[in-house]
């Protein structure tokens, strides 16, 4: 399953309502989550420029684009931003790959 990492914000309305109405933001990220077909394997609120982080499993991209378009239209989160992470398996089996690739490639002259 690909991996990401996702960032956020909340909106004031959405602090509003968290303040008001005290909820586990983990609980609602995870079943979001698990409804776009993929696992919320963490999840933690932040300080500094954003307001959360989360690492997301999903069997495919289209996933996780899903996910991302369901909680940016519910206006509760700003800022998000996505990047894909890889384990350092993944990472290594990457390299071996590039040095093949590497050999073949004539850069130009």
């Amino acid at each position: 399953m690909a991996q990401y990492i996702v960032t956020g914000n909340y909106t004031h309305a959405a602090m509003k309502g968290m303040i008001a109405n005290p909820s586990d933001r983990e609980k609602a990220v995870g079943a979001m989550i698990a409804a776009a077909g993929g696992k919320l394997e963490s999840f933690f609120v932040t300080t500094g420029d954003t307001d959360f982080i989360a690492r997301v499993s999903t069997s495919d991209v289209t996933s996780m684009l899903a996910a991302l378009m369901a909680v940016g239209a519910s206006g509760a989160v700003s800022n998000l931003k996505t990047v894909q992470c890889f384990t350092s398996a993944e990472f290594m089996e990457a390299q071996k790959k590039a040095g093949a690739i590497a050999a073949k490639f004539a850069p130009p002259n």
